[in-house]
């Protein structure tokens, strides 16, 4: 007996396309490998167990002190609408501290679409079997996993709110990168007249991974979750950071055609400029994208006024309000960090390629026609 999910899926369209042949495979070899797929992708939300877990996750939440921003639009939007969260994606804490906001409010837990590779050993199941995370193969381009993916989340959308990253990934150089498209179909083909999108952007002080994106830049290859988590626990030593998780205006997307691949680009990429425009500006970044190779304290707090005013005049979302406010609550963190030295009052740069990837972060604001300032 198959359970209703399963026949909800089977029931859908372009299944039903894949299954007879359309594609090429068919008979068994296209049901399983449907079913295949369908298994890989279920997951169950135990939300008691879930609460539950901030216990032993306790040492890496508690150097994150979350902050959060105009939580009230999804208070109001949740009491009626079915909700799709679309986040940047700095960090793999992201996956604690954005569900952990809501939770801590009392705003009914959504699924969380994540790369497969954090589905190993006892962590993936955690995520498979409590917290609702969704795996996903990001890079494949198979029709059947691409059909059942996008099926699978349309119908768990009838039941449940959903979170995602239309990045795809984390940014490795430190940039707001560009939306993929897939999940925003997934989520248009679930048919909720309620559904609306709701752009949510997270923005840390010190990204726990930091060096590590950094040194590599862009991202090569897919490596084990096991060792990636060695690698940040070792940065994790004399860490702490402040992560601020703003929420933007729900989006209506009853106007938006699923079957138009040109409405669902623009859907992605609208949401991108929102998520870019609420992203929390903060010390660090002003100093990073100010800094010089060598520059006294007066000229770099200058420069981070120059900044200022610009970023003021775009309605960006600042933390602070003077060049001499943003050094003074950035460069302890910097230094200790390791990424630049201060020496009376001048500073230098120590680690380069981490410098510029918290510059990076707020590139987008500073874009005008193709060039930044």
């Amino acid at each position: 007996m198959l359970d209703d999910i399963t026949q909800a899926v089977l029931a859908r369209e372009e299944v039903i396309k894949y299954l007879s042949g359309s594609y090429g495979t068919r008979g068994d070899e296209a049901r399983d490998r449907i079913f295949t797929y369908l298994e890989e992708l279920r997951t169950t939300q135990r939300h008691a167990i879930y609460r539950a877990l901030q216990h032993p996750l306790y040492p890496i939440l508690r150097k994150i002190d979350r902050h959060h921003e105009n939580l009230e639009r999804v208070v109001e939007a949740a009491r009626s609408h079915r909700l799709v969260y679309a986040s940047n994606h700095k960090s793999h804490t992201d996956y604690l501290v954005e569900p952990l906001v809501l939770d801590d409010n009392g705003v009914r837990p959504p699924l969380i679409a994540a790369g497969i590779n954090l589905f190993g050993g006892p962590l993936g199941l955690i995520h498979k079997h409590v917290t609702g995370a969704i795996p996903i193969r990001r890079n494949t381009k198979d029709p059947a996993y691409l059909i059942t993916l996008k099926a699978y989340v349309a119908e768990m959308l009838k039941r449940h709110d959903l979170f995602f990253y239309p990045e795809g990934g984390r940014s490795y150089s430190g940039e707001l990168k560009a939306a993929k498209t897939g999940l925003f179909h997934a989520a248009l083909s679930a048919d909720c007249p309620n559904l609306v999108i709701v752009p949510v952007a997270i923005a840390y002080d010190l990204v726990l991974e930091d060096h590590i994106l950094a040194r590599q830049r862009v991202k090569k290859l897919q490596r084990p979750f096991a060792r990636e988590l060695a690698e940040m626990v070792r940065y994790a030593v004399g860490y702490r950071s402040r992560a601020f998780v703003t929420f933007g205006t729900p989006m209506p997307v009853s106007g938006v055609d699923p079957h138009s691949r040109s409405d669902v680009l623009e859907l992605a990429r609208t949401v991108r400029s929102h998520i870019g425009g609420l992203y929390k500006v903060l010390p660090t970044a002003l100093f990073a994208s100010a800094m010089r190779p060598s520059i006294t304290k007066k000229d770099l707090e200058s420069r981070i006024d120059h900044l200022i005013e610009e970023l003021t005049v775009r309605r960006a979302n600042l933390a602070v309000t003077s060049g001499r406010q943003a050094v003074e609550e950035a460069a302890e963190p910097l230094v200790v960090r390791g990424i630049v030295v201060q020496e009376r009052n001048r500073f230098r740069v120590r680690d380069r390629s981490v410098l510029r990837y918290y510059g990076r972060t707020i590139e987008h604001l500073l874009l005008t026609d193709g060039r930044t300032h």
